[in-house]
């Protein structure tokens, strides 16, 4: 954690010299270069706290809430235009500083008289939240984290340490700002009054997303380098161990079998199968319902001691789990009565796979039959130490993990396991082991799964993807394996939603291709391009007829079923209102 603090630290004030600055600086050089010599320092303190806030606290309000992304932005936005507004009418000006200032001392807080620190405060506060979406890669996969786990320190001194670095290089740049001007400080009210004109037009321009437009044109014409100065920290080796730290990953069962490092046994006969034990499983804690029990009525391992128990960790919308389930259901008909029981823990990824009516369509739709717990908060993940999607875990008649399994494949040696276990239990099966039909990963994929959203999304020839709105224009053709997005687009920390004009490409090479998509409120349409012309139904995914999906409910869609892997190009058409989440291939 020490590290991922010292890492923000340095990516913050990368950051704060990259094009996704350019929106800011205006306000904070007004700002800063008028008033009293301790706004400068005021106006970093309020951008320190306000960002910090803005990218880890404030995410669970608004998940909670289900308020619009770019609310806290434009409320922001208003408040630069206020203080803008003041600073053309000085005794405005004037008579806030002194409300401000006397609120602080009301309040317990230092009198600092006319100094300018308390109205920085407030400048700095709304620099915060309109500066929140430059956060890069390594914050915003702690603030992605945040949304669907529990409140720590060490997230919020992250977030801390990325927004002081930036406020520390913004605040060298106002001073410097101060001393070229001082020439000008004589002229007092008038460069006052022009400080606040170029506050209001920053901030005008900020409403309408002029600066979001401004920061891709001038961020396309740049180097990567440049673009984001901190790449080359937040790709290194250290980085990634550390920010899989703060995600949770707490070691225990998962890490133990992933190592392959059973636990010795503690005493009596050793197992008669030769498979190792690796501990005593975790019980299912904090789930939020239970599907497919009598009444819906939670399960523990302990009643279900005497059984073989296999746990799968899952969720809806991935392909590789949505793959293994044929396995997994196929095992349920033919070792239940036998003595096996399987728990589906379904964990998810995205914030509308937390739907328990989402969550009981898919189990519908995919003919489960067996237990699901559906573990909203990462609780029973975390409990086992799990880091993968989909993940078996092998538990025997004595609630011991006796193996594991994670992603796609093996499945000859898992049912071996199953069975193996039921024989140490004294109920060995006497039927055969299954012959079970499932579509099998392709070999030789070249195009990676990407996401949609600003935190994750990688190989986008777009420049300085932020949350927000954004009109990307016509953009050229992406290279081997990357995406391009097209026309106007809202853009949020996990999915991207289509608005005028919109359009995504992609130059893939793979067999299948499947997009994670939904569409609120009503169902919606999506054309699908293969090569610049409709795709046709010989070539077309399950979801897609007459070259079109339409997007009915939130879930994983099958778009391209190519009889064997290609590299072909891909456009994809969306009504305004359709949303993406992420891409697999297969």
């Amino acid at each position: 954690m020490v590290l991922l603090i010292l890492f923000g630290f340095v990516a913050g004030a990368a950051t704060a010299l990259s094009p996704c600055v350019l929106p800011v600086l205006p306000i904070a050089l007004s700002a800063g270069a008028t008033g009293g010599r301790r706004r400068p320092l005021g106006i970093v303190a309020g951008l320190a706290v306000s960002f910090t806030f803005a990218t880890v606290a404030l995410v669970y309000v608004i998940s909670a809430l289900g308020l619009p992304d770019d609310l806290l932005r434009k409320l922001a936005i208003f408040v630069l235009l206020g203080f803008g507004i003041s600073l053309m009418v000085p005794p405005l000006a004037a008579r806030l500083e002194a409300w401000l200032s006397r609120f602080a001392g009301l309040a317990g807080g230092p009198r600092s008289g006319g100094d300018g620190f308390w109205s920085g405060v407030a400048v700095g506060g709304s620099l915060g939240f309109v500066y929140a979406p430059c956060a890069g890669p390594i914050l915003a996969g702690v603030i992605t984290v945040s949304a669907s786990q529990s409140f720590t320190a060490g997230r919020l001194a992250v977030a801390l340490s990325y927004g002081i670095g930036s406020a520390a290089v913004l605040y060298f740049l106002m001073l410097g700002g101060r001393r070229v001007i001082a020439p000008l400080a004589r002229r007092g009210v008038g460069l006052q009054v022009a400080m606040g004109a170029v506050m209001v037009v920053v901030a005008l321009a900020m409403l309408g997303n002029y600066d979001v437009k401004f920061q891709n044109q001038i961020a396309a014409g740049l180097p990567s380098f440049l673009v984001n100065p901190s790449k080359p920290l937040e790709d290194t080796a250290a980085a990634h161990n550390a920010l899989a730290e703060v995600r949770g990953s707490s070691g225990g069962l998962g890490e133990a079998v992933a190592e392959a490092a059973p636990m010795p046994e503690a005493g009596g006969p050793g197992p008669a199968s030769g498979l190792p034990v690796y501990g005593k499983a975790p019980e299912f804690v904090d789930n939020q319902q239970w599907f497919n029990t009598p009444g819906d009525r939670p399960l523990t391992l302990r009643s279900l001691r005497g059984r073989v128990v296999l746990v799968d960790f899952w969720t809806y919308s991935c392909i590789n789990c949505l793959r293994t389930l044929p396995y997994l259901t196929a095992w349920d008909k033919r070792y239940r009565k036998d003595g096996l029981t399987i728990v589906g823990v379904h964990s998810p990824e995205f914030p509308f796979e937390k739907e328990a009516s989402n969550v009981e369509e898919a189990i519908e739709r995919n003919g489960i039959e067996y237990p699901v717990a559906q573990d909203n908060d990462l609780a029973t993940w975390n409990a086992y130490g799990n880091q993968y999607w989909p993940a078996e875990y092998f538990i025997d008649s004595r609630g011991r993990v006796r193996f594991a399994h994670f992603g796609e494949g093996e499945y000859g040696e898992k049912e071996k396991v199953i069975r193996e276990l039921l024989a140490e239990a004294g109920k060995a099966p006497k039927q055969r082991p299954a012959r079970i039909k499932a579509v099998a990963p392709s070999p030789a994929v070249t195009t990676p799964e990407t996401y949609l959203g600003a935190a994750r999304a990688e190989r986008f020839v777009n420049p300085m993807l932020s949350p927000g709105s954004h009109d990307f224009g016509s953009p050229g053709s992406p290279p081997d394996n990357e995406f391009a997005y097209r026309g106007s687009w809202r853009i949020t920390l996990d999915s991207a939603t289509a608005e005028r004009g919109a359009a995504l490409d992609l130059s893939f090479g793979a067999r299948r291709v499947y997009l994670v998509l939904g569409s609120p409120g009503r169902s919606r349409r999506m054309r699908v391009l293969l090569d610049g012309r409709p795709i046709p139904d010989s070539l077309a995914g399950t979801d897609v007829h007459d070259g079109v999906v339409t997007i009915s409910s939130q879930r994983l869609y099958n778009l391209v079923d190519l009889p064997k892997v290609e590299h072909r190009t891909l456009r994809l058409i969306p009504e305004a209102g359709v949303t993406g989440y992420a891409f697999t291939f297969g």
